[in-house]
């Protein structure tokens, strides 16, 4: 069935590369890399097959470019720190934001995880040398915070895993959360209360003093 939020009205090409993207999550994570086929893709988004390949060429690079989408929502909170910035504002953010995108977008996070548990084969290039870089340089900054006395001297690289991973559980073990929680779906206050949690945790184990005010989530 078409996803319902695709509607049947001509679409411009923005709208064209939204639909197919929908679209290409959802049958990836549904069916795998292998599995899926740019005709089931284009039935899902209501466009002609021939549309697909004029907009993202392949199959492969479509699939790629979704994995990218996904490690660009979950990282952009950390795109514009500095050595002035708090610690405990961005590192709550990053928290919050990983946490609550991995509930909004399941399927993309999903498709992500299958990918890694590969073996990356369509990502080495990207974790080997942007992600690599990427990385580097936000460990620089939170090196530099250390050197100013804001947070203890802890390894950024592990840091950055840490809250990959912690955040990463609620959506590849929602099953095993909620069937221990006794609920279909984590609700509104139990982001919450993770979050909480995973701040208070986290920021404690940098020794950094927690602030009560948090910036709000971007519109994503």
């Amino acid at each position: 069935m078409p996803d319902a939020s695709i509607t049947n009205e001509t679409p411009s090409r923005e709208k064209r590369e939204t639909r197919i993207l929908q679209a290409a999550e959802q049958v990836f994570a549904q069916h795998g890399y292998r599995g899926a086929s740019l005709q089931v893709i284009a039935d899902r988004a209501e466009l002609p097959k021939a549309n697909i390949l004029y907009y993202m060429g392949s199959k492969q690079a479509l699939y790629v470019r979704l994995l990218n989408r996904m490690m660009y929502r979950w990282n952009e909170v950390l795109e514009d720190i500095t050595p002035a910035s708090d610690p405990a504002q961005v590192l709550s953010d990053f928290i919050r934001t990983k946490l609550v995108l991995g509930q909004r977008y399941p399927e993309g996070s999903k498709l992500f995880a299958a990918e890694i548990l590969a073996g990356a084969p369509f990502l080495n290039e990207y974790l080997a040398g942007e992600l690599r870089e990427w990385v580097a340089s936000r460990a620089a900054i939170i090196r530099q915070w250390s050197a100013q006395g804001k947070m203890d001297a802890v390894d950024p690289r592990w840091l950055i895993f840490l809250i990959w991973s912690a955040t990463q559980h609620y959506t590849e073990y929602s099953a095993q959360v909620c069937g221990i929680l006794g609920r279909k779906a984590l609700t509104d206050d139990d982001l919450e209360s993770i979050s909480t949690f995973l701040e208070q945790v986290i920021l404690k184990g940098c020794g950094i003093t927690q602030t009560n005010a948090h910036q709000a989530l971007r519109d994503y």
